[in-house]
């Protein structure tokens, strides 16, 4: 292997900011050191500009069955769509179906993505039957590598569970060592809300937003934080889109329970005025747990900076405007939920910086180190230390760009982000040493990625 030495750049980590040179060998770190000393038989050039870990994307859906039809990126446009954004790890969902063993959804999942994959990928199992065989066979995926289980408290007759399944699954979790993610909204609820916004005529994408209801939400993270608690065992809530429910969280973990929160660029930078938006453009924007009154996002930076949130991830799932998102035309229940993101976390975080939202330290830990520890994968993953897979982003600070449809990479028609002006941009991204994105060209290819099991959750431990 040859060895590679990015030159020049300021390395930013989670905990440090420092000039330094990095030296890569096999695929990885070998070393920092201050400009000048190391040589190597290739050199980046990376004066001026930042040099990150890769980006850790823990909740994508690529090729995720929703409502009738598949989320619109496959693995191979996904995962390289990532790259293109600064993400060199995603880690996806497998999907349990109802009646199946875990082991069904999971191997499907790895059929899916096995030579597909531009830069590496662990998975997370849905359980959407627990049953005494699916808790047992949470035992053997935490042994090879898959530590994490979602369930959902909406969605009834599709991935929903009820009080008694998820405690029972949370039990079997507090036992085995993983972590139950949460998908937390009163379906039940919210089912009879729908129900009776369509009976009176409101079928527009607007209505998708007004009948989830974020007090929906917060009593449903409410209830799952106290399930676990009953439980003995941790929880992670994802995607958190209402103030209220970063409120439940904030009180847990001042009772000093093992509770942690996501939440997504979607709900910082996009609001229920895109839903709203006229001629059915609103249904781009219809994913769940919905977008928010703009006031909500305040509370959302508020609580990435306070750590009451701990990660920003994308769940990237996207579907297209035409084909797919107007399924729902006539019945705002029939759009597929869903939003593309995965390969504008890095950039949109990075202006969040630039706006004084978070630092640049607090940047690579929501994207980058806290998602590879809270899922078992530093220091491989998240970080620029020897040892470490050379993971490794060289970003531009300075330059401008325009977020589009017409330039991303992502397998969808539109841009949630149309239009959007963001300073910084990805113009060099390693995965293991390899460059997938070389100068802004795209060198990498199918079958690099490899996937990537996980120990447990390195907060608890």
């Amino acid at each position: 292997m040859t060895r590679t030495l990015i030159h020049g750049g300021l390395v930013i980590t989670a905990s440090d900011e420092v000039h330094a040179d990095v030296l890569i060998e096999d695929g990885r770190i070998a070393a920092l050191a201050a400009p000048g000393i190391l040589t190597a038989d290739r050199t980046i050039d990376a004066t001026g500009k930042y040099v990150i870990p890769g980006g850790v994307d823990a909740h994508t859906h690529m090729e995720l069955p929703f409502g009738g039809t598949f989320a619109s990126d496959t693995f191979e446009t996904g995962t390289r769509a990532a790259a293109w954004g600064g993400t060199t790890t995603i880690i996806d969902f497998a999907v349990q179906s109802v009646g199946q063993a875990l082991r069904e959804g999971l191997d499907a999942w790895h059929a899916k993505a096995e030579g597909n994959c531009a830069i590496d990928y662990g998975f997370h199992m849905i359980v959407s039957d627990v049953n005494e065989d699916t808790l047992k066979e949470m035992d053997l995926l935490v042994e090879e590598g898959v530590t994490s289980f979602k369930q959902f408290m909406a969605y009834p007759g599709v991935f929903y569970s009820d009080d008694g399944q998820i405690l029972r699954a949370m039990q079997r979790s507090a036992d085995n060592g993983g972590l139950i993610m949460m998908h937390a909204e009163n379906g039940i609820a919210i089912d009879v809300l729908v129900e009776q916004a369509l009976a009176r005529g409101e079928t527009d994408p607007r209505y998708h937003g007004e009948v989830r209801k974020a007090l929906l939400e917060a009593e449903a993270t409410h209830r799952a934080i106290r399930l676990a608690q009953v439980a003995g065992a941790p929880l992670y809530v994802v995607h958190v889109s209402a103030m209220e429910a970063v409120a439940e969280l904030a009180r847990a973990r001042d009772e000093g329970l093992p509770v942690f929160g996501e939440t997504c660029p979607q709900y910082l930078f996009l609001s229920t005025d895109n839903l709203a938006e006229p001629d059915f453009e609103g249904a781009k924007y219809v994913c769940s747990t919905p977008l928010r009154p703009r006031e909500h996002q305040a509370k959302l930076w508020q609580g990435l900076r306070t750590n009451d949130l701990q990660v920003v991830s994308t769940d990237h799932c996207p579907f297209c405007f035409t084909g797919q998102k107007d399924l729902g035309r006539g019945d705002f229940s029939k759009i597929p939920n869903g939003l593309p993101g995965v390969e504008n976390r890095m950039d949109l975080l990075h202006q969040a910086v630039v706006d004084g939202h978070i630092s640049r330290r607090r940047w690579i830990e929501i994207a980058c180190a806290t998602p590879a520890r809270m899922f078992g994968l530093y220091p491989k993953k998240g970080t620029i230390a020897p040892g470490a897979d050379a993971d490794v982003v060289i970003y531009d600070p300075h330059a401008e760009q325009v977020l589009s449809a017409e330039t991303h990479h992502m397998n969808v028609d539109y841009s949630a982000y149309e239009g959007r002006r963001v300073t910084g941009r990805v113009e060099t991204v390693l995965s293991r040493g390899v460059p997938v994105v070389t100068e802004r060209e795209y060198t990498g290819h199918a079958g690099h990625g490899v996937f990537t099991p996980r120990s447990t959750c390195q907060y608890l431990n």
